[in-house]
């Protein structure tokens, strides 16, 4: 539903526009002048302005000024050819007098409203068109990613829900970025938010916002990441981290329209388009009680999955150059480049951190080259058993050090004797005959001030 915003001091013209409005499907704000106005806008987005030539304060045309992008009707009982001329001139959409004729006022939003979504769909186009081969970073060719930009370009110009699938690091934020740039909204905020990444007491007045008084702290009115994605695209990354609260909350902005703030008695329209991303199985999550089923049901309008790197092989070469290339840009080393050794370690590499650890393997590997030359000894690429390893080191963390019962120790005594009778021993040798992490050694050596022996 579009919204428009009435400008008009005089009461029963304000009411009258804004009925007439209502009943032809738009939704309508009203302010009794420009300085109101602005107040208005600045919470609320909206696609059209009428407003009326004389108002107190500042006149009408005012408003052309503080919201040029935004189309501006002014309506007058002062109608004159100077005035009118004036208006168009200072950027007006067009001009009409009171008392207006509804039928032609109604035609005039409708023309200008087409017009400017026209205009919208042309900024579109001409943005594509000079992104036609690089879409925010995103790379390669192969079968599953001719897929995925297919998806990209036939969601993209509609208002439907996306949801991104695909493991971590395969690059779910970009695709976000790309609806939300080849769509109608591309002129307005994209607002991207890591559900895992706010701690789950603040997650609700971060993305609802909150009023003054709401808790402790809360010294002003604070509007939400949500609000601030009115008009625009609001990105929920990692979507599956949300509590079953939240989830709630978020399925009424999906539903009704509206966000209310932490404390407040008032709901607040927003106009947002939704895209969210998770790693993880929703559907099983629906099945456990984890997450709520209606919301997955609105949120797996169209959904679009990303393949892990691994299964792009045709792709691999052109991302390692394409990180490549960046990096000589931003560390000036224009004559870096890969030795064959390496490209057919990438090709065969299983990258399961995906095209995350890739920029990373390649950045390390461009500071620590000292000629021109990437070769296999600037890598730092895990094989699949050092990852397990990894996952094997961080389990063992809260396990017992081992059975000390048969020396009738206590845990601490026979760790100090341990430490001083392997001082040979390097400090993953230790954790290791421990069963424990270096990252919980370093610890118990902290608490039991236990320094290393000095080699």
């Amino acid at each position: 539903m579009k919204r428009l915003l009435v400008i008009d001091d005089e009461p029963l013209i304000r009411d009258s526009l804004k009925r007439l409005l209502e009943k032809n499907n738009y939704q309508v704000l009203t302010a009794e002048s420009v300085e109101e106005a602005v107040q208005i806008l600045a919470k609320q987005a909206c696609e059209l302005i009428l407003s009326d030539l004389r108002l107190p304060g500042e006149e009408g045309t005012r408003i052309l000024e503080y919201f040029p992008d935004i189309p501006v009707i002014i309506m007058t009982s002062y109608a004159s050819v100077s005035s009118a001329v004036d208006a168009m001139k200072m950027g007006a959409k067009d001009y009409i007098s009171k008392p207006f004729d509804h039928t032609e006022l109604l035609l005039m939003v409708e023309r200008i409203l087409k017009e400017r979504k026209l205009e919208l769909e042309n900024t579109v186009l001409k943005q594509q068109l000079s992104r036609e081969h690089q879409v925010y970073g995103m790379i390669g060719d192969c079968p599953a990613m001719q897929e995925v930009n297919q998806r990209i370009h036939k969601v993209a110009p509609l208002d439907t829900s996306v949801l991104i699938l695909g493991e971590t690091g395969t690059g779910k934020e970009l695709v976000a970025r790309a609806i939300h740039e080849y769509s109608t909204r591309s002129a307005a905020s994209l607002i991207s938010i890591n559900c895992a990444a706010i701690a789950e007491n603040l997650i609700e007045s971060e993305l609802f916002g909150y009023n003054k008084g709401a808790f402790t702290g809360a010294d002003k009115d604070h509007p939400g990441l949500i609000e601030a994605a009115d008009g625009g695209t609001l990105f929920l990354d990692e979507i599956g981290e949300l509590s079953l609260d939240i989830q709630a909350h978020l399925l009424r902005v999906l539903q009704e329209g509206e966000v209310r703030r932490v404390g407040s008695t008032q709901s607040r329209k927003v106009d947002i388009r939704l895209i969210a991303a998770t790693h993880k199985d929703l559907q099983d999550m629906v099945d456990k009680g984890k997450f709520r089923s209606d919301l997955f049901f609105r949120l797996n309008v169209f959904d679009i999955r990303l393949p892990p790197l691994k299964e792009r092989n045709g792709d691999i070469i052109k991302l390692a150059d394409y990180f490549l290339e960046d990096m000589r840009k931003k560390m000036a080393k224009p004559e870096v480049h890969f030795s064959a050794e390496v490209l057919a370690l990438f090709q065969q590499y299983d990258w399961p951190g995906n095209i995350r650890e890739m920029q990373n393997v390649i950045e390390r590997a461009v500071i620590l080259a000292d000629g021109d030359k990437i070769t296999r000894q600037h890598l730092s690429l895990f094989t699949k058993e050092q990852h397990q390893e990894n996952s094997r080191e961080q389990q063992t963390e809260t396990e017992p050090l081992m059975d000390v019962d048969k020396e009738k120790l206590s845990l601490d005594e026979y760790l100090i004797h341990f430490l001083k009778v392997n001082e040979h021993l390097t400090e993953t040798e230790l954790a290791r005959h421990l069963g424990i992490s270096r990252k919980t050694l370093w610890e118990k050596r902290n608490r039991l001030k236990i320094p290393k022996r000095a080699r």
